[in-house]
């Protein structure tokens, strides 16, 4: 009876578990978004502030818990990956703790902390989420397909910009464009990683780019794009036709882009195809420039903190400045790793799985962020070791239960 009690604790446990990750995903991402529009339309004051930091705090300890209890149930949950993240969680603590005493900018500090902080609930949430609870499935999608309305219907001259309308109670709070493209981009990607149809793949990808044409998201268009062809590649069946596809469609977009560009509405979106005339773009190559010049006075250590709020490299240089080059080689090896990995493991299995989609689409756009657009360690980076921890437990579970199989045969 002791042991009945025990096994129904432990289902209870896990159902509970399923709940709070499903839950939290939807209050951090779609919540966010939401929470932000009700905020803009004036329909509700600034009561959580920002939203996602205090959000994000409250789900921690939850979140921590529920995973503990997975591993305390399950030793081989806790794999090489889950490993690998908390020692990196621990070498960004340390290097957190020594700048702290060291009285480095407390602004810069709190963002990294908040950051840290993120990544572990994104991490969670992204390790133990079940991508087959229908519920959960039809919730995500509902909640894409209302953004998307949103998005459209709230759109000025070409552009989704609520503060435009002047209707925020307290603007100061109103999240920017990115803040909702982050949102929509989650979304997105959990939505397309349950879908296997090709037909409605592909009217997901068109919602999704107007979408964020629409938000002026550059960062978040871009790895939409970016996305598509590496996604379905992976469900064709013919690669080399595909990837023959794949190259006629860039082509013929190439000799077309003038006139494609024409019958767009005027868009920030625009400026991809000539960066020169971007404000966000010559100030981003500025801010590499003087990051990748304090790695060269400082290339061991870096120098924590050596820029003003917000005047980081928006790549993975800001790693190397601010973790030194152990932390940087680190990331980097945690990002790379699970690229190789999904690459030889199982981008060219006849078996599909959403698991694999969904690691390999957060693995694919961290390193294009990394390479081009985020401030690292980013919230993205915790979703794709996390997704990326999910798909190896799931694959070592899958060949350990055919080992007993052939044993016991």
């Amino acid at each position: 009876m002791h042991a009945l009690d025990i096994r129904l604790s432990r289902s209870w446990a896990a159902i509970d578990g399923k709940i709070t990750v499903h839950l939290a995903f939807l209050l951090l991402f779609p919540g966010f978004f939401f929470y932000h529009t009700l905020l803009g339309l004036g329909l509700i004051p600034a009561i959580l502030g920002g939203y996602f930091s205090p959000v994000a705090l409250m789900l921690t300890p939850p979140l921590m818990c529920f995973y503990f209890l997975a591993v305390k149930k399950d030793k081989k949950y806790f794999t090489n990956t889950d490993f690998y993240f908390v020692l990196f969680i621990a070498y960004y603590s340390l290097v957190l703790a020594a700048n702290f005493a060291a009285g480095a900018n407390r602004m810069i500090l709190q963002r990294y902390v908040f950051s840290l902080v993120f990544c572990i609930d994104t991490f969670i949430i992204f390790r133990m989420m079940d991508l087959n609870d229908r519920r959960f499935g039809l919730l995500a999608t509902a909640s894409l397909f209302l953004m998307s309305a949103i998005t459209f219907y709230f759109s000025i001259d070409g552009f989704f910009y609520l503060r435009s309308l002047d209707e925020a109670t307290n603007p100061d709070s109103l999240a920017t464009y990115q803040g909702f493209a982050r949102s929509y981009i989650y979304g997105f990607l959990i939505v397309v990683c349950i879908i296997k149809s090709i037909g409605a793949r592909v009217l997901l990808y068109g919602l999704a780019i107007a979408s964020l044409f629409l938000n002026g998201a550059r960062s978040e268009f871009s790895a939409v794009l970016f996305l598509i062809p590496i996604i379905e590649l992976y469900y064709a069946r013919n690669k080399f036709y595909s990837v023959i596809l794949v190259l006629f469609l860039l082509a013929w977009l190439g000799l077309n882009a003038e006139s494609i560009i024409a019958m767009l509405p005027d868009n920030r979106i625009l400026q991809l195809f000539d960066l020169s005339h971007s404000s966000s773009g010559v100030a981003r190559e500025q801010l590499s420039r003087e990051a990748w010049r304090t790695i060269t006075e400082n290339p061991a250590f870096g120098d924590f903190g050596s820029y003003a709020d917000g005047h980081y490299a928006h790549n993975i240089l800001c790693a190397w400045v601010d973790f030194g080059l152990v932390g940087f080689v680190f990331f980097a090896a945690l990002l790379v790793w699970p690229a190789l990995y999904l690459f030889s493991d199982g981008f060219f299995s006849r078996k599909k799985s959403g698991e694999f989609v969904l690691a390999c689409s957060f693995v694919c756009i961290s390193i294009f962020w990394a390479l081009t657009a985020k401030a690292f360690p980013d919230m993205g980076f915790g979703a794709a070791l996390g997704a990326f921890a999910r798909y190896r437990y799931g694959q070592d579970k899958v060949r350990r239960q055919a080992a007993v199989r052939q044993q016991s045969g």
